[in-house]
């Protein structure tokens, strides 16, 4: 009868269990029917156990097991008229268990549990299981990790040197909760990768809080892919919970090189328009109201006229910081006609002032930002819902 199991550890890839354990054998010498009913049983003393002729049981996959003492040994002896004899204890057992991982954590492992003579062999000693009671669960059982799905047990023949030997094994079937793992990997691993797709919505001129949002992202995510890997074995293979984090880690550093993009085709102008030309038409509007406050200049002999450089022939900021200092030391030389017409000069500001308010000007947005709002999380739906078919369907036992 099995009281309790766990932990179940997979870095040890070991299980535990406090059980009742109970063996039935015959021994002839022992009858008693002459002066017994056949349904009357003797209860010994547990010192008669060293007087008879007892099994050599020892598990054949066992680690660490122990005979509860306390306070006294825990140990039953009952002998029938027919020289049946019932042995129990109560032992906690500690065996081994080779688990498969490569779907954890919605695996669902098989953990043996062989038990045997030690020293006689087939032709000496059988063992069988009970058929009316091989293993028994108690009641209202249950596992942190783990749900007992079943226990089947089998009987079998191991061959050692000295011959054959009898055994029969249960393997416990245990289903893996993944609950915690939900909360403590998946979810922060989604949100993670979600949090990094603020960046698409960030003006591709905040340099400094696109690339501070992806290395902390980075960070979080390689740190929490360590501590989630703390537990595990070092199998040489990866497990499902490792192709998650891969694919999350994946998407986030993908955030980072998308940027790369966005940043190399914006040095280069790529046809779209910049902030630099706000600045311009800004100069162009206070330069007309300097025209108002100040008389013009008399004409001069040879005027120097200032050129205003396109914002589409910027293609470095070298050349934008030249061109501005050019405009400074320029002498700027105003048409009579501009100053005898001033009604041409409200007209002028409200024309930079509607290009001051232009969409792209203001939000400056990348083509390649708005085609990863929608490329990014269409492909990581999709690659989830594949990650958990795969991984979430029952394998067929």
């Amino acid at each position: 009868m099995v009281r309790s199991m766990g932990p179940v550890s997979e870095a040890d890839m070991t299980f535990s269990l406090d059980c009742y354990f109970r063996q039935t054998w015959r021994d002839t010498r022992l009858a008693h029917q002459q002066v017994s009913k056949a349904d009357d049983q003797l209860s010994l003393s547990v010192s008669m156990l060293d007087r008879i002729w007892k099994p050599d049981t020892y598990f054949y996959n066992g680690k660490n097991s122990y005979l509860h003492t306390i306070t006294t040994p825990n140990k039953l002896v009952r002998l029938f008229p027919d020289g049946r004899i019932l042995y129990s204890s109560r032992l906690t057992i500690k065996a081994s268990c080779p688990m498969e991982l490569r779907k954890f954590p919605m695996d669902v492992q098989l953990c043996p549990l062989s038990m045997g003579s030690f020293a006689y062999t087939q032709s000496e000693a059988i063992y069988r299981w009970n058929k009316d009671r091989q293993i028994v669960i108690a009641p209202g059982m249950k596992m942190s990790q783990f749900d007992l799905v079943s226990a089947p047990v089998s009987n079998y023949n191991i061959s050692f040197k000295h011959g054959n030997h009898s055994m029969i094994s249960v393997r416990f079937h245990l289903h893996r909760h993944m609950g915690s793992f939900l909360i403590q990997v998946y979810g922060p691993c989604i949100l993670l990768v979600v949090l990094s797709w603020v960046s698409f919505w960030l003006n591709r001129e905040a340099t400094a809080d696109r690339v501070s949002l992806g290395v902390t992202t980075v960070l979080t995510m390689t740190f929490l892919g360590l501590e989630a890997r703390a537990n595990l074995p070092k199998v040489t293979y990866p497990t499902a919970l490792d192709h998650f984090i891969f694919l999350s880690f994946g998407f986030i550093f993908a955030t980072i090189v998308q940027f790369a993009f966005v940043h190399y085709f914006t040095k280069y102008g790529f046809g779209e328009l910049y902030f630099s030309e706000m600045a311009i038409d800004d100069d162009d509007e206070q330069l007309d109201n300097s025209d108002e406050v100040f008389p013009a200049a008399p004409p001069t002999p040879s005027p120097v006229v200032a050129r205003k450089v396109h914002p589409r022939e910027v293609f470095s900021v070298e050349s934008h910081l030249r061109s501005i200092k050019e405009e400074e030391t320029a002498v700027v030389q105003i048409q009579p006609d501009e100053r005898s017409n001033p009604s041409q000069r409200p007209r002028r500001r409200n024309q930079s002032r509607t290009q001051q308010w232009d969409g792209k000007a203001m939000n400056s947005v990348s083509k390649i930002d708005q085609i990863s709002r929608i490329f990014f999380p269409a492909l990581f739906i999709a690659i989830n819902l594949f990650y958990w078919y795969t991984y979430a369907t029952p394998a067929s036992e």
